[in-house]
């Protein structure tokens, strides 16, 4: 089992590195760039009539589509930050969730523009517009309520063993592995349905449903180092948070939003409970 673990260290280890790097980074950026300059310029030879038939058939015709490509390459980029994230720190992976779901909404707003004609004809966007301030005020509060849940965060070690510790992190990697592994093939079906023609699926709404068992199993994973009441609620607490934003994403417009502010309040709660719990215990050692 330990030799297992040491060969993800190494594998985890290898690759977070390789992501986290800072030329990795400016690959991901220049690509995001080109992928939305070329959309845009795709987008008009079709507008022209500039393409062929077959082509031109499974391209979108309003320009904004670019921005809703852009915004989704991005979003896959977080996803994979996210799937890293899961080994440092399970507050921390959680806090992406909500980074990630902030970011959806941004999306969900740029989406709406797509709807709108070019030129613009005001007579036929109010509902539009209104989901477009509805997600943007959405994601605005979860951006400043992720602002008090990454302050009230307190890094605290499982177990005070060195050896129990670094058994734990590794069999976070373990999961992480395996999350890379499902995001990675989910990415390339998606791909092949669309560039079948074929209708693709939903693939955050899927993801965050995975995301849903990875907690559960990182639940239980946890009860072999450390059976502590505060620690077992509170990262069955986040689960349930990441439940409600797995409803999020499938709610219709407002209740979308209401649901996504609804589940960070309820990971702030969590959050701010199990640092008074840990104050209550820190006293009753010294009484």
């Amino acid at each position: 089992m330990i030799t297992i673990l040491n060969r993800v260290d190494i594998l985890f280890d290898s690759l977070e590195h390789f992501w986290e790097h800072k030329r990795t980074e400016r690959a991901a950026a220049n690509l995001l760039i080109i992928t939305f300059l070329g959309a845009l310029v795709v987008i008009e030879l079709r507008r022209q009539g500039w393409l062929p038939d077959a082509l031109a058939s499974v391209l979108p015709t309003s320009h904004y589509y670019a921005i809703n490509i852009a915004f989704s390459m991005l979003l896959a980029i977080e996803v994979l930050a996210l799937v890293f994230s899961v080994a440092n720190s399970v507050s921390d992976s959680v806090g992406k969730q909500f980074e990630i779901l902030s970011l959806i909404l941004l999306r969900h707003s740029f989406k709406e523009i797509i709807y709108f004609k070019e030129p613009l004809i005001w007579a036929e966007t109010p509902e539009p517009v209104m989901h477009i301030l509805s997600y943007a005020g959405g994601a605005l509060l979860l951006f400043l309520l992720l602002g008090l849940y990454y302050k009230l965060q307190k890094h605290r070690v499982l177990n005070q063993s060195i050896t129990v510790t670094t058994e734990f992190i590794s069999s976070k990697k373990f999961v992480s592995l395996l999350l890379l592994c499902v995001f990675s093939g989910m990415g390339i079906a998606d791909a092949l349905l669309y560039l079948g023609g074929e209708p693709v699926f939903d693939f955050f709404a899927l993801f965050y449903t995975i995301l849903v068992f990875s907690d559960v199993l990182l639940v239980l994973v946890s009860l072999r180092y450390s059976s502590n009441y505060q620690i077992v609620f509170r990262n069955s607490g986040f689960a349930v948070a990441t439940v409600v934003v797995r409803l999020a994403l499938t709610a219709p417009p407002y209740i979308d939003v209401l649901l996504g502010v609804g589940a960070m309040l309820f990971a702030i709660g969590i959050t701010f409970a199990y640092n008074r719990f840990e104050k209550i215990d820190t006293h009753a050692e010294l009484s």
